[in-house]
């Protein structure tokens, strides 16, 4: 069975862009995964955590036949091998984060993997990359559309970049 799954990518430590890209084509070679779409990619100031750098943030549409914990396991393969450390500070500085934002109309809820993303609708920073994808995507938990969620947060300096 396949599943259509939406990524969160984000990087905000050394060459940003060629991490994004580095872990969309990493993904896309992940047996079991096929690449769909990606938002454009847009800048945005850290949120919570230590003073840092802005991030590069997009979102990445998927087609996969793997189980939410395995497709969770490829993830942090692919954040290891571009650098991404073990962190003791939340929210800290990264040169690749990828999260799982919606796996279909997946409810998931335990000690390694909470899908939907627990604060995707309040970040503006998923949210907009997210509605270039699927406006009309409806949110398992609340009962709205990407579009309306998005509409509804606060305007942050968010701004596109070219690849």
């Amino acid at each position: 069975m396949r599943n259509r799954v939406f990524i969160g990518v984000g990087s905000n430590e050394g060459d940003r862009l060629a991490h994004i890209s580095s872990a969309i084509k990493a993904l896309g070679a992940v047996d079991g995964v096929h690449v769909v779409q990606m938002a454009t990619i847009i800048e945005t100031g850290p949120v919570g955590g230590p003073p840092q750098d802005p991030y590069l943030n997009t979102v990445v549409e998927i087609d996969t036949a793997l189980a939410p914990h395995e497709l969770l396991s490829a993830l942090k393969t692919i954040e290891q091998q571009l650098g991404r450390k073990p962190q003791s500070e939340r929210w800290g500085p990264r040169p690749i984060d990828l999260d799982i934002l919606l796996y279909g109309d997946t409810v998931l809820n335990d000690s390694s993997l909470i899908i939907p993303h627990p604060r995707m609708h309040l970040r503006r920073f998923v949210l907009e990359p997210l509605a270039q994808l699927a406006p009309d995507l409806i949110h398992p938990f609340l009962g709205r559309t990407v579009s309306s969620l998005l509409i509804h947060l606060p305007a942050d300096h968010a701004h596109p970049v070219s690849p």
